[in-house]
């Protein structure tokens, strides 16, 4: 398995916001759409703010894989469940930490969205 470098996980990380692209089943990626990316250790996640009903994540759950952007770096990703309790309230910290200064009315619908957590594995 493909991990990411060190390099990579430190500029996703700072980059605010991260471009996804999930894979439609005909084969052709979606529009890139702006959405929060976290890190912890050694893995990058994401979640919907418009929870199991937003589009980009229907897709990425339906394909698996997709296509990113942040901080500079350009990858194919594949898409991976979190049904960790544990990782997941590192990711709600992480959330909170990093997009606090946006306020509850953002932040708090990125950590209820929980069941949408995605793991992205660079391929």
């Amino acid at each position: 398995m493909t991990t990411w470098t060190s390099d990579e996980l430190d500029r996703i990380a700072e980059a605010d916001e991260l471009e996804m692209a999930p894979l439609r089943r005909d084969g052709t990626l979606r529009q890139p759409v702006p959405i929060w990316v976290v890190r912890d250790g050694e893995d990058v996640y994401v979640r919907s703010f418009r929870g199991t009903g937003g589009a980009w994540w229907r897709t990425a759950r339906a394909s698996r894989v997709g296509h990113i952007r942040a901080g500079g770096v350009a990858k194919d990703v594949t898409f991976a469940d979190v049904p960790d309790d544990e990782i997941n309230d590192r990711v709600d910290t992480a959330y909170r930490t990093k997009y606090g200064r946006y306020g509850g009315a953002y932040v708090d619908p990125m950590v209820a969205a929980r069941a949408t957590t995605l793991r992205l594995i660079p391929r």
